[in-house]
């Protein structure tokens, strides 16, 4: 268990390596700027290009990938406390699926309109949520195994739909939608929404802290020591579904955010609820921050999907993760 002196250590590098990771996002690309010339342009002093390219583009595109990676490692810690799985990540329970149905479906029926996309992303995120929430609970036997199981039924009834609109797509459309179902933070609608969701969604959270503590120890424990665990486990779930729903509707599915990230927060300061959301929900957007960064200038002008990225750097540390889980269960 680390120490609280180490634990603020840890808070303040995530929130100046946040700091840091939206500076390198507003400076580099195309047109590299100095750090100087960022702040002036963000005071809207010095070239106008500048101003235009740094408050018109890249401002708004690194606070959505901030929000967007924060919100998918929140909705993942939780998911990983309530389903007490390590390998739960934001997507368990088909929501990404049922946003890529909707979002597809709009650019097949050429729904032109960013917002449109967005609209028919979120409603079929919404709708795989209630229908995964409403067939779980069916006769009122709900249980977290249900739960999952219905989860992947869903999600691979959406990949069914998904696959078939892609087989069916014409091919100026195609790659659009491939973009899309790989992560493309490029379009992403402004990001004020997703940054008060966050807020929201981590001050609620943390209300929740103890609770979660608690039910980390298993059901039985919690329940005995007064906590109302089929309330909190339907709040969470919901909640985790929502940051789910709005990352997905904003940047397309895209993974391992949610699933590496809390794992990595977890190693560094242990399992309490109080340090490990808030330190996920920095980390989250570090990650995507920098892997969109990455995404639209390895090979500028041209532009890689953000998932793509997220996916290299998530395998190889998974992978590490999973070679040391032996040593520390011995430990």
């Amino acid at each position: 268990m680390p120490t609280r002196r180490r634990a603020f250590a840890v808070l303040v590098l995530l929130g100046v390596a946040a700091l840091a990771s939206l500076a390198w996002a507003l400076a580099a690309g195309s047109l590299a700027l100095s750090l100087a010339a960022v702040w002036q342009a963000l005071l809207g002093q010095g070239d106008g290009l500048a101003q235009e390219v740094v408050r018109g583009l890249r401002l708004p595109r690194a606070l959505a990938a901030f929000a967007c990676g924060g919100l998918l490692a929140l909705a993942g810690a939780l998911m990983q406390v309530l389903l007490r799985n390590p390998l739960a990540d934001p997507y368990v329970l088909g929501i990404s699926g049922g946003a890529a149905v909707g979002a597809l479906a709009a650019m097949l029926l050429g729904v032109g309109m960013s917002l449109g996309i967005e609209a028919m992303a979120f409603a079929g995120a919404l709708g795989a949520m209630l229908l995964v929430f409403g067939l779980a609970h069916g006769d009122g036997s709900w249980s977290q195994a249900r739960l999952l199981l219905t989860g992947v039924i869903v999600a691979a009834g959406c990949g069914a739909a998904v696959a078939l609109m892609l087989s069916l797509a014409p091919e100026h459309k195609l790659r659009g939608m491939l973009f899309w179902l790989m992560g493309d933070a490029s379009h992403a609608p402004a990001p004020w929404s997703a940054l008060w969701l966050l807020l929201g969604g981590l001050v609620t959270a943390l209300f929740f802290a103890r609770e979660l503590n608690l039910l980390a120890r298993g059901a039985p424990v919690a329940a005995t020591l007064g906590v109302n665990v089929a309330r909190l486990r339907g709040v969470l779930y919901f909640l985790a579904s929502l940051l789910t729903a709005t990352a997905v509707t904003h940047i397309g599915s895209v993974g391992f955010v949610g699933l590496i990230v809390p794992h990595l927060v977890r190693l560094a300061l242990g399992n309490d609820q109080r340090l490990l959301l808030p330190a996920a929900a920095l980390a989250g957007g570090i990650l995507l921050t920098l892997a969109d960064t990455l995404a639209r200038t390895v090979i500028a002008p041209q532009q890689l999907p953000v998932g793509v990225l997220t996916a290299l750097i998530g395998v190889p540390v998974f992978l590490f993760l999973l070679a040391r889980a032996p040593r520390m269960e011995r430990a």
